[in-house]
Protein backbone atom coordinates (compact mmCIF):
# COMPACT_ATOMS: atom_id res chain seq x y z
CA UNK A 1 0.00 0.00 0.00
CA UNK A 2 1.43 3.41 -0.72
CA UNK A 3 2.28 5.96 1.89
CA UNK A 4 -0.63 8.32 0.74
CA UNK A 5 -3.20 5.54 0.37
CA UNK A 6 -2.46 4.49 4.15
CA UNK A 7 -2.94 7.85 5.35
CA UNK A 8 -5.95 8.68 3.99
CA UNK A 9 -7.70 5.21 5.22
CA UNK A 10 -5.93 5.61 8.73
CA UNK A 11 -7.19 9.10 9.07
CA UNK A 12 -10.45 7.80 8.14
CA UNK A 13 -10.39 4.89 10.17
CA UNK A 14 -9.22 7.01 13.10
CA UNK A 15 -12.67 9.60 12.34
CA UNK A 16 -15.10 6.48 12.55
CA UNK A 17 -13.78 5.59 15.87
CA UNK A 18 -13.25 8.55 17.83
CA UNK A 19 -15.99 8.76 20.83
CA UNK A 20 -16.13 12.49 21.48
CA UNK A 21 -16.16 13.62 25.19
CA UNK A 22 -18.29 16.05 26.33
CA UNK A 23 -15.94 19.83 26.32
CA UNK A 24 -15.37 21.40 29.95
CA UNK A 25 -17.52 24.74 29.54
CA UNK A 26 -15.63 28.25 30.74
CA UNK A 27 -15.74 28.51 34.53
CA UNK A 28 -15.03 24.26 35.40
CA UNK A 29 -14.14 22.97 38.20
CA UNK A 30 -11.33 20.90 36.93
CA UNK A 31 -7.86 22.58 37.76
CA UNK A 32 -4.63 21.81 37.39
CA UNK A 33 -2.59 20.76 40.17
CA UNK A 34 0.05 17.95 39.54
CA UNK A 35 1.91 16.09 42.41
CA UNK A 36 4.58 14.41 42.50
CA UNK A 37 3.97 10.44 43.49
CA UNK A 38 6.11 8.72 45.98
CA UNK A 39 8.65 5.98 43.95
CA UNK A 40 10.60 3.24 44.63
CA UNK A 41 13.39 2.28 42.36
CA UNK A 42 15.07 -1.43 42.50
CA UNK A 43 18.06 -1.64 40.90
CA UNK A 44 21.41 -3.40 41.83
CA UNK A 45 23.31 -1.09 39.11
CA UNK A 46 25.95 1.73 39.53
CA UNK A 47 26.76 4.19 38.06
CA UNK A 48 29.73 3.74 34.86
CA UNK A 49 31.76 6.04 33.74
CA UNK A 50 31.35 9.75 32.08
CA UNK A 51 29.25 9.19 28.97
CA UNK A 52 25.83 8.35 30.48
CA UNK A 53 23.15 11.37 30.24
CA UNK A 54 24.07 14.24 30.67
CA UNK A 55 26.83 13.15 28.83
CA UNK A 56 30.25 14.35 27.47
CA UNK A 57 28.81 17.39 25.99
CA UNK A 58 26.32 18.83 28.58
CA UNK A 59 24.03 21.73 26.89
CA UNK A 60 25.68 21.39 23.28
CA UNK A 61 23.38 20.66 20.06
CA UNK A 62 24.46 20.22 17.04
CA UNK A 63 21.50 20.98 14.70
CA UNK A 64 22.11 19.91 10.51
CA UNK A 65 19.49 20.86 8.30
CA UNK A 66 18.54 20.31 4.86
CA UNK A 67 15.58 21.18 2.57
CA UNK A 68 16.81 18.49 0.11
CA UNK A 69 16.98 16.00 2.71
CA UNK A 70 13.29 14.81 2.27
CA UNK A 71 10.61 15.21 -0.34
CA UNK A 72 7.64 16.58 0.36
CA UNK A 73 6.08 14.76 -2.87
CA UNK A 74 7.48 11.71 -2.75
CA UNK A 75 8.50 11.20 1.24
CA UNK A 76 11.82 9.73 -0.31
CA UNK A 77 15.09 10.35 1.29
CA UNK A 78 18.37 11.93 -0.14
CA UNK A 79 20.96 8.91 1.10
CA UNK A 80 23.64 10.95 0.18
CA UNK A 81 22.60 14.17 2.07
CA UNK A 82 21.42 12.25 4.92
CA UNK A 83 25.08 10.38 5.31
CA UNK A 84 26.46 14.41 4.79
CA UNK A 85 24.11 15.24 7.64
CA UNK A 86 24.76 12.98 9.86
CA UNK A 87 28.62 13.22 9.33
CA UNK A 88 28.66 16.94 9.60
CA UNK A 89 26.40 16.56 12.69
CA UNK A 90 29.03 14.24 14.53
CA UNK A 91 31.70 16.34 13.73
CA UNK A 92 29.63 19.66 14.95
CA UNK A 93 28.94 18.02 18.34
CA UNK A 94 32.48 16.69 19.04
CA UNK A 95 34.70 19.22 17.15
CA UNK A 96 36.77 15.63 15.77
CA UNK A 97 38.37 15.92 12.59
CA UNK A 98 36.13 13.89 10.72
CA UNK A 99 33.35 11.50 11.33
CA UNK A 100 34.92 8.94 11.75
CA UNK A 101 37.33 9.98 14.45
CA UNK A 102 33.75 11.27 16.44
CA UNK A 103 31.95 8.01 16.57
CA UNK A 104 35.53 6.98 18.19
CA UNK A 105 34.51 8.84 20.67
CA UNK A 106 32.24 7.20 22.11
CA UNK A 107 32.05 3.72 20.81
CA UNK A 108 34.93 1.18 20.05
CA UNK A 109 35.68 -2.70 19.69
CA UNK A 110 34.40 -4.62 21.73
CA UNK A 111 31.39 -2.16 22.71
CA UNK A 112 27.68 -3.70 22.91
CA UNK A 113 25.34 -1.15 21.33
CA UNK A 114 21.37 -0.42 21.54
CA UNK A 115 19.90 1.27 19.04
CA UNK A 116 16.89 2.90 20.98
CA UNK A 117 14.11 3.53 17.83
CA UNK A 118 11.02 5.40 17.67
CA UNK A 119 8.41 3.16 15.89
CA UNK A 120 5.04 4.38 17.77
CA UNK A 121 3.95 6.54 14.76
CA UNK A 122 4.63 3.42 12.45
CA UNK A 123 5.05 3.61 9.41
CA UNK A 124 4.43 7.38 9.33
CA UNK A 125 7.11 8.78 11.54
CA UNK A 126 9.46 6.79 13.12
CA UNK A 127 13.24 6.68 13.33
CA UNK A 128 14.07 6.66 9.36
CA UNK A 129 16.16 2.78 8.46
CA UNK A 130 17.91 5.04 6.27
CA UNK A 131 19.09 7.10 9.15
CA UNK A 132 19.23 3.85 11.20
CA UNK A 133 21.61 2.39 8.69
CA UNK A 134 24.03 5.57 9.12
CA UNK A 135 24.16 5.22 12.75
CA UNK A 136 25.37 1.65 12.36
CA UNK A 137 28.18 2.36 9.36
CA UNK A 138 29.45 5.15 11.88
CA UNK A 139 29.32 2.19 14.66
CA UNK A 140 31.10 0.17 11.98
CA UNK A 141 33.68 2.36 11.90
CA UNK A 142 34.47 2.92 15.48
CA UNK A 143 34.98 -1.38 15.29
CA UNK A 144 31.42 -2.17 16.66
CA UNK A 145 30.55 -5.43 15.42
CA UNK A 146 27.03 -6.06 13.44
CA UNK A 147 26.27 -9.06 15.64
CA UNK A 148 27.30 -6.63 18.50
CA UNK A 149 24.24 -4.01 17.80
CA UNK A 150 20.75 -4.39 18.69
CA UNK A 151 17.27 -2.23 17.37
CA UNK A 152 14.70 -1.99 20.28
CA UNK A 153 11.58 -1.06 20.58
CA UNK A 154 8.78 -1.83 22.89
CA UNK A 155 6.43 -3.67 20.05
CA UNK A 156 6.89 -5.76 17.82
CA UNK A 157 4.19 -4.60 15.78
CA UNK A 158 5.19 -1.23 15.18
CA UNK A 159 8.98 -2.58 14.70
CA UNK A 160 7.01 -4.98 11.78
CA UNK A 161 5.28 -2.15 10.45
CA UNK A 162 8.28 0.10 9.70
CA UNK A 163 10.14 -3.31 8.46
CA UNK A 164 13.58 -2.56 10.53
CA UNK A 165 14.58 -6.13 9.81
CA UNK A 166 14.65 -6.06 6.12
CA UNK A 167 16.93 -3.27 6.16
CA UNK A 168 19.55 -3.65 8.80
CA UNK A 169 22.93 -5.75 7.89
CA UNK A 170 23.04 -9.22 8.83
CA UNK A 171 24.33 -10.16 12.30
CA UNK A 172 22.04 -6.73 13.28
CA UNK A 173 19.44 -8.06 16.02
CA UNK A 174 15.52 -6.38 15.85
CA UNK A 175 14.88 -6.77 19.46
CA UNK A 176 11.25 -6.00 20.53
CA UNK A 177 10.47 -6.02 24.17
CA UNK A 178 7.11 -7.42 23.71
CA UNK A 179 5.80 -9.65 20.78
CA UNK A 180 2.26 -9.79 22.42
CA UNK A 181 1.46 -6.48 24.25
CA UNK A 182 1.84 -7.36 28.06
CA UNK A 183 3.99 -10.11 28.05
CA UNK A 184 7.01 -10.11 30.29
CA UNK A 185 9.26 -11.97 28.76
CA UNK A 186 11.68 -9.16 27.44
CA UNK A 187 11.87 -7.21 30.72
CA UNK A 188 14.02 -7.75 33.85
CA UNK A 189 12.34 -8.66 36.84
CA UNK A 190 15.39 -7.24 39.23
CA UNK A 191 15.28 -3.26 37.59
CA UNK A 192 11.83 -1.73 38.07
CA UNK A 193 10.21 1.31 39.22
CA UNK A 194 7.39 0.86 41.57
CA UNK A 195 4.50 3.67 41.54
CA UNK A 196 1.11 3.86 42.89
CA UNK A 197 -0.80 6.08 40.69
CA UNK A 198 -4.31 5.20 41.13
CA UNK A 199 -4.43 2.34 42.84
CA UNK A 200 -3.65 -0.06 40.14
CA UNK A 201 -3.17 -3.42 40.73
CA UNK A 202 0.14 -3.72 38.20
CA UNK A 203 2.37 -1.10 40.10
CA UNK A 204 5.79 -2.32 38.59
CA UNK A 205 7.68 -1.04 35.26
CA UNK A 206 10.21 -3.35 34.53
CA UNK A 207 13.25 -2.51 32.27
CA UNK A 208 13.63 -4.42 28.99
CA UNK A 209 16.16 -6.72 29.41
CA UNK A 210 18.47 -5.42 26.64
CA UNK A 211 18.91 -2.67 28.26
CA UNK A 212 20.25 -4.51 31.39
CA UNK A 213 21.65 -7.72 30.26
CA UNK A 214 22.56 -7.15 26.56
CA UNK A 215 24.63 -4.37 25.77
CA UNK A 216 26.98 -1.63 27.31
CA UNK A 217 26.34 1.76 25.60
CA UNK A 218 22.68 3.08 23.68
CA UNK A 219 22.30 4.96 20.90
CA UNK A 220 18.56 7.04 21.20
CA UNK A 221 17.07 8.34 17.86
CA UNK A 222 13.28 9.95 18.61
CA UNK A 223 11.01 11.99 16.19
CA UNK A 224 9.75 15.45 16.78
CA UNK A 225 6.52 14.79 17.63
CA UNK A 226 3.52 16.01 19.78
CA UNK A 227 2.42 14.38 22.67
CA UNK A 228 -1.48 14.79 24.47
CA UNK A 229 0.42 14.00 28.07
CA UNK A 230 3.78 14.89 27.72
CA UNK A 231 3.46 17.82 25.44
CA UNK A 232 5.77 16.90 23.19
CA UNK A 233 7.84 13.41 22.48
CA UNK A 234 11.45 13.39 22.20
CA UNK A 235 14.70 12.13 23.76
CA UNK A 236 13.88 11.95 27.25
CA UNK A 237 10.45 10.46 26.70
CA UNK A 238 11.24 7.47 24.01
CA UNK A 239 14.35 6.20 25.48
CA UNK A 240 12.30 6.29 29.06
CA UNK A 241 8.98 4.63 28.24
CA UNK A 242 10.71 2.91 25.03
CA UNK A 243 12.97 1.21 28.10
CA UNK A 244 10.32 0.46 30.66
CA UNK A 245 6.80 -1.95 30.37
CA UNK A 246 3.71 -0.97 31.94
CA UNK A 247 4.04 3.10 31.20
CA UNK A 248 0.67 4.35 29.71
CA UNK A 249 -0.66 3.86 33.25
CA UNK A 250 1.16 7.64 33.75
CA UNK A 251 -1.23 9.28 31.57
CA UNK A 252 -3.95 6.78 31.04
CA UNK A 253 -6.27 8.55 33.98
CA UNK A 254 -9.46 8.68 35.19
CA UNK A 255 -8.93 12.57 35.58
CA UNK A 256 -7.45 15.55 33.03
CA UNK A 257 -4.03 15.53 35.44
CA UNK A 258 -0.82 13.08 34.51
CA UNK A 259 2.10 12.03 35.78
CA UNK A 260 3.93 12.35 32.43
CA UNK A 261 5.66 15.29 34.25
CA UNK A 262 7.85 13.38 36.74
CA UNK A 263 7.64 9.81 35.52
CA UNK A 264 9.59 10.43 32.31
CA UNK A 265 12.47 11.38 33.81
CA UNK A 266 12.64 9.21 37.04
CA UNK A 267 12.74 6.30 33.95
CA UNK A 268 15.69 7.88 32.79
CA UNK A 269 17.76 8.17 35.69
CA UNK A 270 17.25 4.81 36.82
CA UNK A 271 20.75 2.75 36.14
CA UNK A 272 22.15 1.19 34.19
CA UNK A 273 19.60 2.66 31.54
CA UNK A 274 21.19 6.51 32.62
CA UNK A 275 25.18 5.62 32.26
CA UNK A 276 24.20 3.29 29.12
CA UNK A 277 22.56 5.99 27.02
CA UNK A 278 25.59 8.11 25.84
CA UNK A 279 24.07 9.31 22.53
CA UNK A 280 21.28 11.31 21.01
CA UNK A 281 20.60 11.58 17.50
CA UNK A 282 16.81 13.50 16.76
CA UNK A 283 15.33 12.38 13.79
CA UNK A 284 13.58 15.44 12.71
CA UNK A 285 13.48 14.90 8.26
CA UNK A 286 9.25 14.11 9.68
CA UNK A 287 7.16 15.36 12.30
CA UNK A 288 4.03 15.45 13.98
CA UNK A 289 2.31 18.71 15.68
CA UNK A 290 -0.99 17.32 17.26
CA UNK A 291 -2.33 14.11 17.40
CA UNK A 292 0.94 12.12 18.30
CA UNK A 293 2.83 10.22 19.11
CA UNK A 294 1.00 8.17 16.32
CA UNK A 295 0.62 10.12 12.90
CA UNK A 296 -2.87 9.22 11.49
CA UNK A 297 -3.92 12.46 9.97
CA UNK A 298 -2.21 13.96 7.32
CA UNK A 299 -3.05 17.35 8.42
CA UNK A 300 -1.12 16.87 11.38
CA UNK A 301 2.57 15.96 9.63
CA UNK A 302 5.23 17.96 8.30
CA UNK A 303 8.61 18.14 7.78
CA UNK A 304 11.27 19.89 9.33
CA UNK A 305 13.84 18.35 7.72
CA UNK A 306 16.81 18.52 10.50
CA UNK A 307 18.69 16.00 12.63
CA UNK A 308 19.83 16.79 15.90
CA UNK A 309 22.91 15.71 17.56
CA UNK A 310 23.58 15.39 21.63
CA UNK A 311 24.49 13.83 24.19
CA UNK A 312 22.53 16.27 26.91
CA UNK A 313 18.66 14.65 26.66
CA UNK A 314 17.38 17.81 28.53
CA UNK A 315 18.63 20.55 26.63
CA UNK A 316 17.53 18.75 22.84
CA UNK A 317 14.10 18.61 24.61
CA UNK A 318 13.88 21.97 25.42
CA UNK A 319 14.47 22.95 21.97
CA UNK A 320 12.06 20.16 20.96
CA UNK A 321 8.97 21.75 23.10
CA UNK A 322 9.73 25.16 21.22
CA UNK A 323 9.61 23.59 17.51
CA UNK A 324 6.59 21.59 18.36
CA UNK A 325 5.33 24.77 20.47
CA UNK A 326 6.09 27.41 17.48
CA UNK A 327 4.77 24.99 14.82
CA UNK A 328 1.20 24.45 16.85
CA UNK A 329 1.09 28.49 17.30
CA UNK A 330 1.36 28.84 13.60
CA UNK A 331 -1.14 26.27 12.89
CA UNK A 332 -3.77 27.69 15.81
CA UNK A 333 -3.48 25.29 17.95
CA UNK A 334 -3.91 25.19 21.59
CA UNK A 335 -0.54 25.64 23.36
CA UNK A 336 1.38 23.22 25.14
CA UNK A 337 1.61 25.62 27.82
CA UNK A 338 -1.98 25.83 28.52
CA UNK A 339 -4.35 25.52 31.94
CA UNK A 340 -7.42 27.00 30.84
CA UNK A 341 -10.64 24.03 31.72
CA UNK A 342 -12.38 25.43 29.13
CA UNK A 343 -10.05 23.57 26.57
CA UNK A 344 -10.53 19.93 27.76
CA UNK A 345 -12.42 17.44 26.29
CA UNK A 346 -13.06 16.84 22.26
CA UNK A 347 -11.22 14.64 20.44
CA UNK A 348 -7.51 14.42 18.94
CA UNK A 349 -8.76 15.48 15.55
CA UNK A 350 -9.59 18.82 17.15
CA UNK A 351 -6.05 21.17 17.37
CA UNK A 352 -8.15 23.64 19.60
CA UNK A 353 -8.73 21.52 22.93
CA UNK A 354 -7.10 19.16 25.16
CA UNK A 355 -7.37 15.74 26.15
CA UNK A 356 -5.39 16.15 29.41
CA UNK A 357 -2.94 18.80 30.56
CA UNK A 358 0.11 18.80 28.86
CA UNK A 359 2.92 18.20 30.99
CA UNK A 360 6.44 20.04 28.64
CA UNK A 361 7.84 20.48 32.28
CA UNK A 362 8.94 17.10 31.96
CA UNK A 363 12.03 18.70 30.83
CA UNK A 364 12.26 20.77 33.86
CA UNK A 365 11.84 17.78 36.31
CA UNK A 366 14.76 15.88 34.30
CA UNK A 367 16.78 18.57 35.10
CA UNK A 368 16.24 19.03 38.34
CA UNK A 369 17.37 15.37 38.49
CA UNK A 370 20.21 16.21 37.14
CA UNK A 371 20.09 14.90 33.59
CA UNK A 372 20.74 18.02 31.54
CA UNK A 373 20.25 21.62 31.20
CA UNK A 374 17.04 22.73 30.76
CA UNK A 375 17.96 26.33 30.64
CA UNK A 376 17.76 28.06 27.10
CA UNK A 377 20.70 30.85 28.05
CA UNK A 378 22.71 27.86 29.25
CA UNK A 379 22.45 25.49 25.65
CA UNK A 380 24.74 26.13 22.97
CA UNK A 381 23.19 25.53 19.71
CA UNK A 382 25.60 24.80 16.63
CA UNK A 383 23.18 25.32 13.63
CA UNK A 384 24.41 24.32 10.16
CA UNK A 385 22.80 23.55 6.40
CA UNK A 386 24.15 20.88 4.22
Amino acid sequence: MKRREFLRRSAAASAVTAVPASPQKPGSSVEYHPVTPSYRIVSSYKPEGKLGMPGLYPGRVAEVGSEASISEQTDRIDRDILGKMVARGMTELTGAPDSTAAWKVFFGPGDRVAIKVNASGAPQCVSSPELVLEVIAGLGRAGVKPQDIWLYERYAQQMDLVGYEAWVPDGVRVWPGERRRGELAGYDRDVYVEVDFQGEEDRRSYMCEVVSKRVNKIINIPNVKDHASAGATGCLKNVAYGSFNNVARSHELKSHITHTRTFIGTLCGVEPLRSRTVLHIVDGLRGVWHGGPAAFTPEFFWYPKFLQFGTDPVAIDRLLVDTVEKKRREMGAVSLYNRDPQYLGGTRADRKIMLRYREPAHVDYAAGLGLGIADRERIRIRRVHV
